[in-house]
């Protein structure tokens, strides 16, 4: 079967379609279109990457040689496949990696041999699809070589082939690197490639913040962009505030975010130069000394007055600078100007001060100077000088540029191009470094690395990623618009990041997590992918049990019957849901269903299983809100008033067992609630406090302002979101609803004042164009008080009595509910209270004493508001006034209106005339309403007729309403109705006890819910609605039967006749439907078929009662003309209310339908614009048209509102339900039990925030930097050595010495320079560190002759001298050594001690007479090697040989001491001891006169060995713990640390300083016995801290003394390895001390020495070589000492997880041959190396090596 390759035609692996081209006469490979680019084998097996597929290819067919012809030509090819996704792919290395390939190509036509192979396809595929590449080559600008064989390539026909299947190149120059989601990138003026040269220089006073990010990333482009330099320069010209901390930290902050400078400087380097330029303005006239008060200097400026010192002369201007050059008090006065112009009107020309006097120290000159120039006269000063071409500064720096070319032009420098861009805005943010400070300081943060602040590490430790801030800021490219940006933009970023990596796992909400019991299922594990869209990310673990627990959340969704997906697992059906008193899910019953695979409209769950055998891991999960409540300040804001101190929000739950494996920085999705970043990992319980550390969780924000759904399928949401709108659309409420006492109507009046007023004011903010935020805050404000109206309008009371059996209902009270109801205010809201029922009649007499009281009280309100009177006197007064409305109101039936007048008593019974009168009234107000708007009449006109409109429409409502219910009456009665009518009495029964029984069960159900509802405390207006249902159920009761209903009142009787009654047939009518709908969803779920069956059987049953009441079969039942005519009728009178269905309305509606097609039709065919306007005007005018005929805006087809108007009501929907919840979550966290799971532990930053079990990486950089043991330098890879570290080196070096004098060597030094020629001469051997070597190339500005390299060792240097110095056997044996330093420019992951780019060294060198004389020495230096290991170090070291692929190049052979370190698993080459045969003498040309044979010359026989500076490296990570360093003794610095105790308020001064001279005794003492003992006396430290510290040092014992240790004479001694305590006598301090030392680095070694064994084993299989070294172990194994087959071992045994985070992926190679095996060897034993049939020659050590 042919194989299958995937392409994705928008990134074609051009590579791999080369390789398909190639093959495709001998090889069926079938090519398709995917989304993924993949290679799939027979279905089984699937690969993803270019190289793993190219190498498949090739393998297919062996004879086209693609893999090369031999087993070096494969190993080429797999380097070039390599480089081609790897220094190729890179952006920051593809300017060196073409170059490198233009060094190679050099000789060649082909990359390997005389034909094109996988290598060749691979790398021009690279540069093909890459359009840096094609820019350079279209310009000409391409490395020579790399053009030439790029372009011979497309000739080929295989490549022409496939080039023709590609896009077209691009067209222009400019690269699309810049298009592709970037912003724009202006060319730089009088840029030129190669020659760009750009600088960011930060003030190390504080962290980088993402600003700060902006300008260096900024930076950094334009370096690649032009292929030049970037400088990074610490601005230092203020000593106050530079600090060297900052400037380590800003470092690192680089570091992070992938930025490398080409060079590292500081303002103060130039220092004296800049002095030297003010100086000769000084001469020049150019600048004078102003000893002018600051405060008057800063009026005299800002009025454009001269200071009195502007005309000095140059002499006094020299004498009082003197001055200030000595920080004398005058001096300090005073400070220097710049002469330029007084009158500019340009501020920052007015004379700006260039040096202040100032005489704090500087943190790199110290008290050198007293002077320090500005940043703004530093700045040109040192642009010009360091060679930056173009300086690019933010547009707040806009006024200053002249300032700039001013210093430029009069100093005579070289001039530098500005170039300006906008400062990143963040929205809700302050940048400000003294801002920040103060948050910092004030405690409302954790720190500068808080992730609310919006600094580096505060936005990476919140979960940003370098690529997701690069994308953000590459995004918005050097534009100059100063804008204010959200957060979300720069998160949406980082989520294109890190969501197709992050793995995925659930955690549930602790409190409220309900159980599942599943009956059936049993406790087991399965492994399925952590992301479900990307393999890579690996596999996890998920349990299943039959007890699983869900959200509390999604159980309250869930409903019996019905079926859900539990991600990862499947279908279950919810059997039944059992619930406590209060109504709350208290545990599920459910049933699997795993046959069911319809997962379309089920709801999707997270679940944990509850089972012993992996238990939840405690999880806090932390969301945070910005720190400022205000989303853009103005510049007079005082940001501290805008500070919002609750930003944190911590919720406790239940999380994945997986996440106990977290480690601190890993980014996860927990599913269903967003993505998080691990702050804290699980720890399991401590064994002091027997509390776990939970693993605590930070919210990353993804973009979007609407969260994840946290419970229910999105299915249920946006049903839940239609019920919502549909009830938010509702005109009327029930008309049992009633409005709220708790508010005043004056409340009413005014908040309906304030909605109004807000919205003129933002009206008027759009009209004159304001600022977007500012008008966006308006808009908030008017939002919050329509909300606020709402909320006040809409809560449900009670005004009146319960409510009786009703009389025939009247029109008042539907317009008052109409006019009260809770709905969205809208213009020309109601504002009139609430009015009580009508009576039946009133005469004219009453209701004219009634009028006039009112209009006098209305009279008095408007004088009380006039005068401002006191509130409550108000809202009396309008209590007063709606009272006597609502008397007028009972007394008339309509509510009071100014020039009302009493009814006449018999007013005829209303008519549907009378609704079309009312409804043309409503026509005739609204189009005058429409007109006053078009005339812009006054607002008081307008709202007075908009207030008559209203009224008019409650009218009609009511009206309607009053028609429909006089009509159920003739429908009832058969009679129209009159007033004073009553219901005749029935001639048969008034209800048949069916129906009364219904009912009867309706109010039981209904009084338990009210029981329920008040037991649980539920809301008022819930309680109240839920009692009013159940008073209306006993009215109709009441109804049915004539009595009041009570509890067991009701006796059921049995039918007397067969006859039925309609009530009777309605219940089993509904009763069929409901058992039907039950049936439906059963089948649909797919149920079990017993459990069907028994629900068919009941419908059946039901059918069958149904038949017996009405003697026919049960159908169902269609709509009954009566229900058909209401809905006719309600629908005729919609379209009278709307006019919207008349023949003129459905006319000028598709009028408007056509006019919109021709306007679309013009704006896609890009018509001119004058013609657009034009019909887009007539569009407007036909919809206005449209809006005057029928009072409403034409509506989409379909009637549905757009998706902006929807978007608009969900998130004001969302907004609301918010605010709603926070008083209740806020609640929740107050009333959490004391015993609750606690928060993250505070961790004190003193000791170590890694764990070594953990991260290796991490915990091993935290201990040598903790420890004090390095520093790091400027200089990547390089190290400064503190007294720590350097004092092993020293007993080393004092150990060694010693013993190879014993030897008979000498120490020597050689220069540090090799010349180019000498270190050629040896190709082979210098091969290997060719890539590191580092090359001196200029002196001062003047490039060197020839470049001279440092060494990366000595052979080539020290050599040519030995072959000077030997002439005769009596000059031999040479033995020399010489400790010195080496530089090796080591590129791939520098790490302290153990690689990095200079190290110290001692390199033996010695030449013998005879063979054997040097294979004695070589095995004698390997043993003092060993000794320092296992007698200094307390280390086991493996003695061995080394393979012919491992050993030293040009060397006969190497032996070595190998050290196994089982925190990582990976063995490291200790020290070698190679011998080097005749090969070096030969080619230096090294030789004796042969005293056998005189005149005959012989070659000298050669060592080298060396041990480094690794081998301190090697020591942390043997013996170190948790807490620290663990020294061994012989090593320390300090073997034991003195450290007085009990220091209390209550110790007299002199117990104390008795205490500490005792401290001194003892420390002297010790010392005299050559113990190296000191003490800590430090007073501002506690004994606690102490411990600690020196615990990180690794102090191999801790002395305790105290007041009663005195007394007692006695002290207590505390082993650093093991924690154990002893009490020791005073007079035997020394002896036992000694012994101490003497045992712990016996048990060191004997620890180390069990570990090591324990990881090394012996095997003869490769099932068994791999297994174990997937263990951590090192292994001894038969080999055949071929170096194919150890090349195949490393490779076959490679994994694709890195080893330890920052390690590259590796097999195991051979480590040694070791000298004494573990076992011996038995004749036929087989090579390890699958495949190989050879005898194995020895057991060779292998093992994952550094």
């Amino acid at each position: 079967m042919a194989a299958t390759v995937s392409i994705n035609p928008a990134s074609p692996p051009i590579g791999v379609l080369l390789a398909v081209e190639h093959l495709k006469d001998s090889v069926p490979v079938q090519v398709q279109e995917g989304k993924n680019t993949g290679l799939k084998v027979n279905g089984d097996v699937t690969f993803t990457t270019v190289p793993s597929i190219c190498r498949y290819l090739a393998r297919l067919a062996p004879g086209k040689h693609l893999y090369g012809t031999s087993n070096l030509e494969a190993t080429e090819v797999d380097h070039w496949l390599e480089f081609s996704v790897g220094r190729l792919g890179c952006p920051a290395d593809f300017a060196d990696a073409v170059q490198y390939l233009n060094q190679v190509l050099g000789p060649r036509t082909f990359l390997i041999g005389h034909s094109a192979t996988l290598a060749d396809f691979a790398v021009w595929g690279a540069l093909r699809g890459n359009n840096v590449w094609l820019n350079l080559l279209d310009r000409g600008k391409a490395p020579p070589h790399v053009a030439r064989w790029f372009r011979f390539l497309e000739e080929q026909a295989e490549f022409k082939a496939v080039a023709m299947a590609l896009p077209a190149k691009p067209e222009a120059s400019k690269s699309e690197t810049r298009k592709q989601d970037q912003g724009k990138f202006v060319e730089l003026p009088g840029a030129e490639m190669e020659k760009v040269v750009t600088r960011f220089p930060p003030e190390a006073s504080g962290f980088l913040h993402v600003g700060h990010a902006k300008a260096a990333l900024l930076n950094q482009y334009y370096q690649h962009a032009f292929q030049g330099k970037l400088i990074m320069r610490f601005d230092d010209t203020n000593p106050a505030k530079e600090s060297a901390e900052f400037e380590k930290v800003i470092l690192e902050d680089i570091s992070m975010l992938d930025i490398k400078p080409d060079i590292f400087t500081h303002t103060s380097d130039h220092f004296d130069r800049i002095q030297g330029y003010a100086e000769k303005l000084i001469r020049d006239g150019l600048a004078y000394v102003d000893n002018t008060d600051p405060e008057v200097m800063k009026q005299e400026r800002e009025q454009k007055v001269d200071s009195r010192n502007r005309t000095n002369t140059v002499e006094k201007n020299l004498a009082m600078w003197e001055e200030m050059k000595k920080g004398s008090e005058v001096g300090q006065r005073c400070c220097l100007r710049a002469k330029i112009d007084m009158q500019s009107p340009n501020g920052c020309m007015r004379d700006p001060t260039i040096y202040r006097c100032k005489t704090e120290s500087h943190v790199r000159t110290g008290t050198k100077y007293k002077v320090y120039p500005t940043y703004d006269f530093a700045c040109p000063i040192v642009d010009s000088v360091e060679g930056v071409t173009h300086a690019l500064r933010t547009t707040e720096y806009h006024d200053r540029d002249d300032q700039f070319n001013w210093f430029i032009g009069k100093l005579g420098l070289r001039p530098v191009h500005i170039w300006e861009y906008s400062r990143l805005n963040l929205q809700n943010t302050v940048m400000s470094k003294r801002k920040l400070t103060w948050f910092v300081e004030q405690g409302l943060v954790d720190g500068w690395d808080d992730p609310r602040f919006p600094t580096v590490r505060g936005v990476m430790r919140r979960g940003m990623t370098v690529e997701g801030l690069k994308q953000f800021i590459v995004a918005q490219g050097g534009s100059r618009a100063v804008v204010v940006m959200e957060w979300d933009k720069i998160w949406a970023f980082n989520k294109k990041v890190i969501d197709p990596v992050a793995p995925r796992f659930n955690a549930l909400q602790r409190d409220g997590a309900v159980l599942v019991n599943l009956p059936g299922v049993k406790d087991e594990m399965k492994e399925v992918p952590k992301h479900p869209k990307n393999p890579d990310v690996g596999q996890k673990e998920v349990w299943y049990s039959s007890r699983v627990y869900i959200d509390g959340q999604d159980a309250a969704t869930l409903t019996e019957g019905e079926v859900v997906t539990f991600i990862n697992w499947g279908n279950v059906i919810v059997k039944k849901i059992n619930k406590n008193k209060s109504g709350a899910v208290e545990s599920i019953d459910a049933q699997l269903n795993l046959e069911n695979t319809d997962y379309k409209k089920t709801a999707k769950l997270t679940w944990l299983a509850d089972t012993p055998k992996a238990p939840f891991t405690p999880t806090v999960v932390t969301h945070f809100d910005h720190i400022i409540s205000k989303g853009v300040l103005a510049k007079e804001d005082e940001f501290k008033n805008f500070v919002n101190k609750d930003t944190k929000m911590e919720t406790v739950m239940l999380g994945d067992p997986c996440l106990a494996q977290l480690k601190k920085g890993d980014i996860i999705q927990l599913q269903r609630r967003g993505y998080y970043i691990c702050d804290v990992p699980y720890e399991p319980p401590s064994r002091y406090s027997c509390q776990p550390t939970p693993c605590v969780l930070f919210h990353i924000p993804d973009g979007h302002q609407k969260e994840m759904p946290t419970a229910g399928s999105k299915a249920k949401s946006k049903k839940a979101d239609k019920v919502e709108k549909a009830a938010s659309k509702k005109e009327l409420p029930s008309p049992k609803e009633e409005v709220s006492p708790s508010f005043s109507p004056a409340d009413e009046l005014a908040l309906s004042d304030k909605v109004a007023a807000q919205g003129d004011s933002v009206r008027q903010l759009k009209g004159r164009k304001a600022d977007k935020a500012e008008v966006d805050a308006a808009v908030k404000s008017l939002l919050a008080l329509k909300a606020e109206y709402k909320a006040l309008t809409g809560r449900t009371g009670s005004l009146e009595p319960p409510p009786q059996p009703p009389p025939p209902p009247q029109p008042a009270p539907l317009v008052r509910t109409l006019l009260t109801s809770g709905k969205d205010w809208k213009p020309g809201a109601a504002k009139k209270g609430p009015a009580p029922a009508p009576a039946p009649a009133a005469s004219p007499a009453g209701v004219d004493a009634v009028n006039d009281k009112i209009k006098a009280q209305g009279d008095k309100v408007r004088q009380l508001k006039t005068a401002k009177a006191e509130k409550a006197e108000i809202d009396a007064a309008v209590k007063t006034l709606l009272a006597l409305k609502a008397e007028y109101k009972a007394l008339t039936g309509k509510d009071w209106k100014p020039g009302a007048t009493a009814p006449t008593p018999a007013a005829p019974a209303a008519s549907s005339a009378g609704a079309d009168a009312v409804n043309e009234k409503i026509k005739a107000q609204g189009d005058k309403v429409r007109q006053l708007k078009t005339a812009k009449a006054e607002k008081a006109e307008v709202d007075a007729a908009v207030k008559a409109l209203l009224a008019l429409k409650a009218i009609d409502a009511a009206v309607k309403a009053l028609l429909a219910l006089k009509a159920e009456y003739k429908a009832l009665t058969g009679k129209d109705w009159k007033p004073g009518a009553t219901a005749p009495t029935p001639a048969a029964p008034a209800a048949s006890s069916a129906g009364a029984d219904a009912v009867n069960e309706k109010i039981k159900a209904q009084g338990d819910k009210v029981r329920q509802l008040k037991t649980a405390k539920a809301e008022k207006a819930e309680i109240d609605a839920a009692v009013k249902a159940l008073l209306a159920l006993k009215a109709e009761y009441k109804a049915l039967t004539g009595k009041d209903w009570k509890p067991g009142a009701h006796t059921p009787a049995a039918p007397t006749a067969p006859a039925s009654s309609p009530a009777d047939v309605d219940a089993v009518n509904d009763k069929i439907k409901t058992q039907g709908e039950k049936v439906r969803q059963l089948k649909t779920a797919k149920a079990e078929k017993v459990q069907v069956d028994a629900e068919v059987k009941v419908l059946l049953a039901l059918k069958a009662d149904y038949k017996n009441l009405t003697g026919k079969d049960w159908k169902p039942p269609k709509e009954d003309g009566k229900k058909k005519q209401e809905g006719k009728n309600q629908e005729k009178a919609s379209q009278e209310t709307s006019g919207g269905s008349s023949p003129e309305a459905e006319k000028l509606k598709a009028q408007i339908e056509e006019q919109g097609n021709t306007v679309r039709q013009l704006k896609g065919s890009g018509a001119d614009k004058a013609q657009v306007d034009a019909e887009v005007k007539q569009l407007l005018a036909l919809k206005e048209q449209f809006k005057s005929l029928t009072g409403e805006d034409v509506t989409p087809a379909g009637g549905k509102k757009g998706k902006k108007e929807q978007k608009k009501e969900k998130e004001q929907k969302k907004e609301k339900e918010q605010k709603k919840d926070q008083p209740k979550k806020a609640a929740k966290e107050a009333a959490k039990p004391e015993g609750a799971m606690p928060g993250p532990k505070k961790v004190t930053r003193l000791g170590l925030e890694a764990k070594k079990e953990e991260n290796l990486s991490d915990w091993y950089s935290q201990v040598i930097t903790k420890s004090e043991m390095i520093e790091y330098y400027d200089v990547s890879g390089c190290y400064i050595l503190r007294p720590t570290s350097y004092s092993i080196w020293e007993k080393i070096k004092d150990f060694f010495d010693a013993e190879i004098k014993k030897m008979g060597v000498d120490n020597v030094y050689f220069p540090i320079f090799v010349s180019k020629a000498a270190l050629e001469r040896e190709k082979d051997h210098i091969a290997d560190f060719a890539p590191e070597v580092a090359w001196v190339t200029k002196s001062g500005d003047t490039d060197l002759a020839e470049p001279i390299a440092i060494r990366p060792t000595s052979e080539t240097v020290m050599y040519p001298a030995y072959a000077k110095w030997i002439k005769s056997h009596r000059d031999l044996p040479i033995k020399y050594n010489q400790w010195n330093n080496v530089v090796r420019w080591e590129f791939k992951h520098p790490q302290p001690f153990l690689r990095t780019r200079e190290f110290l060294w001692q390199e033996g060198h010695s030449a013998f007479a005879t063979k054997d004389e040097a294979d004695k020495e070589v095995l004698a230096i390997l043993e003092l090697y060993a000794r320092v290991y296992e007698d200094l170090m307390a280390i086991p070291v493996i003695r061995g040989r080394k393979t012919e692929k491992e050993k030293f190049a040009g060397g006969d052979y190497t032996t070595t001491v190998e050290v196994y370190i089982s925190a990582s698993g990976r063995a490291i080459q200790g020290a070698t001891s190679h011998h080097l045969g005749q090969n070096f003498s030969k080619m230096f040309e090294i030789v004796f006169e042969d005293p056998e044979k005189p005149g005959e010359k012989k070659f000298v026989w050669q060592n080298s060995w060396g041990i480094t500076t690794r081998t301190i490296g090697v020591m942390v990570m043997v013996h170190g713990d948790n807490k620290g360093l663990v020294m061994p003794p012989v090593v320390a610095r300090d073997q034991v640390v003195v450290i007085p105790c009990g220091i209390t308020a209550n110790l007299s001064e002199e117990d104390k300083a008795r205490l500490l001279q005792k401290c001194q005794e003892y420390r002297k003492a010790l010392r005299d016995a050559g113990v190296r003992a000191t003490d800590d006396l430090r007073d501002n430290y506690s004994p606690g801290w102490k411990f600690n510290h020196w615990e990180l040092k690794g102090t191999p014992i801790r002395m305790e003394v105290g007041p009663r240790d005195m007394k007692q004479n006695q002290f207590v001694a505390v082993r650093r390895d093991t924690g154990e305590k002893l009490t020791l006598a005073e007079g035997k301090a020394a002896e036992k001390v000694k012994e101490m030392l003497d045992t712990i680095q016996t048990d060191l070694y004997s620890r180390a020495k069990k570990n090591q064994d324990d990881h090394m084993v012996a095997i003869d299989t490769w099932g068994d070589f791999c297994s174990n070294l997937d263990k951590g172990m090192i292994i001894q194994a038969p080999y055949c000492g071929a170096i194919p087959c150890e090349d195949k071992i490393k490779k076959d045994s490679a994994r694709d997880q890195d080893i330890e985070p920052g390690a590259p992926s590796m097999g195991a190679k051979g480590l040694c041959i070791p000298f004494k095996p573990l076992r011996e060897l038995q004749p036929g034993t087989k090579c390890v190396c699958e495949g190989c049939d050879c005898d194995a020659k020895f057991y060779t050590l292998f093992g994952r090596s550094y």
